[in-house]
């Protein structure tokens, strides 16, 4: 069945005690979320409250504004800026006779529609379902109103999922995790075996759509011969669920494995932080965070504010930082720049990422030691080894051996101890 065209009257609390531009950029991103979903927005009511209203999340005389808008401009669908509770949907789809549903499903539809591979799929179907469980009577009378479109869809199986009892969808939670959790043992064993080469990880981090899997492709095509290890990106949001994993090897045999993970949006719907969670988990392990931020963007400080608040949310603390302030290009702003901690660039026109690598090597590699060794002959494979994971800067055959001036790892030069000159 072909989908009908949705067309939308969003609606949003302003809490006394919310920031008025944290307000209405919220009301600005909820309209993207619903643009992403191929939703028009045809009309906006907002309303200023100290809490909440108890039974319709809005006043009495907001729900009738809304139902007034919503008929005088042929809308069909109300998107709210909050997760809404059971009775909220029960409530005010009764006054208004139309589908409700709010900006955290609004999110799972975009999730369900970027996820590619088998674990990003299993992790929103587990919060899609999580969202449904206390919600199934308001979602069910719902799909009679209205079918098709955003908050339908979305349920993945569809309406027939609707008609499961609670105890078989949290059965069906019950198997989904199971099978999350063979593939998160797969990615723990793979972060294990990262660990004990002792290369350093750097993780892309930030607001969705910042540009982190561009500035990700612009030291991939910086440092590789080839571009088959390039990743998916596109000016969207969520364009990234997937954590994509690289290896990067700089000309002096220094390397250090580089990943892209899923951006934040404020207010992320907690049933996706915690189903994303073994995901997110691949930043916990990093040695360097790349905070990558829009700063066309003008309300970038905020987002920096709702990147780190989630990163504290998922107990990833104390690990050193860099900013790389992305799409400079798009304001005044001379680049490449470099200030202390902070690397200002345009990652889709390649400026300013030479500088940020730079500041990568400054932070991962202080553990390397300049220092000389001799290796005998017949040790062939340990030069080998040394071409390949160390900076050779001076070779000298000698007849007791090989004599090497090199920089390598605390781990190696520990390792071949023997064969340091003192």
């Amino acid at each position: 069945m072909e989908e009908q065209h949705q067309r939308a009257i969003i609606v949003g609390v302003n809490l006394s005690r919310q920031k008025e531009f944290d307000f209405e950029y919220s009301m600005e991103e909820l309209g993207n979320l619903a643009s992403a979903c191929h939703v028009e927005v045809v009309g906006q009511i907002t309303q200023n409250l100290e809490r909440v209203n108890k039974s319709h999340y809005i006043g009495r005389g907001k729900v009738q504004e809304v139902r007034d808008l919503y008929e005088a401009e042929g809308a069909n669908v109300v998107i709210f800026n909050d997760e809404l509770s059971p009775s909220h949907i029960r409530n005010l789809e009764a006054d208004l006779q139309c589908k409700v549903i709010d900006r955290t499903i609004l999110i799972l539809d975009i999730f369900e529609r970027r996820a590619k591979t088998r674990e990003a799929q299993l992790q929103v179907e587990v919060a899609q379902l999580q969202y449904m469980l206390p919600r199934l009577i308001g979602l069910r009378e719902s799909l009679g109103r209205q079918s098709g479109g955003v908050g339908t869809k979305n349920k993945g199986a569809g309406e027939t999922r609707l008609e499961l009892d609670r105890r078989r969808i949290e059965d069906k939670i019950s198997a989904l995790n199971k099978e999350l959790e063979n593939l998160v043992l797969g990615r723990q064993t793979q972060r294990k075996q990262r660990k004990n080469t002792g290369i350093p990880v750097v993780s892309l981090v930030g607001y969705t759509n910042a540009g982190k899997s561009t500035i990700m492709n612009a030291i991939i095509e910086t440092f590789s011969s080839t571009n088959d290890k390039m990743v998916f990106e596109k000016d969207m949001l969520f364009a990234t669920l997937e954590t994509s994993v690289r290896n990067i090897q700089l000309p002096d045999h220094k390397s250090f494995l580089l990943t892209d993970t899923v951006g934040f949006v404020s207010k992320l719907p907690h049933h996706l932080i915690r189903a994303f969670r073994s995901t997110l988990e691949e930043v916990s392990d990093a040695d360097l965070l790349i905070h990558v931020i829009d700063y066309s963007n003008p309300q970038y400080e905020q987002l920096i504010q709702i990147t780190e608040h989630t990163l504290q949310e998922i107990g990833i603390i104390n690990i050193p930082t860099l900013y790389a302030y992305n799409k400079c290009d798009r304001v005044e702003c001379d680049i490449p720049k470099v200030e202390d901690n902070s690397v200002y660039l345009a990652a889709k026109s390649r400026v300013g990422i030479a500088e940020l690598v730079d500041r990568i090597r400054d932070h991962i590699f202080r553990d390397y030691i300049h220092c000389e060794m001799m290796i005998p002959y017949d040790q062939g494979k340990v030069i080998s080894y040394f071409n390949e994971h160390a900076n050779i800067t001076a070779t000298e055959y000698k007849n007791e051996g090989t004599r090497l001036t090199l920089e390598c790892r605390t781990m190696d030069f520990e390792k071949y101890q023997d064969y340091v000159i003192e």
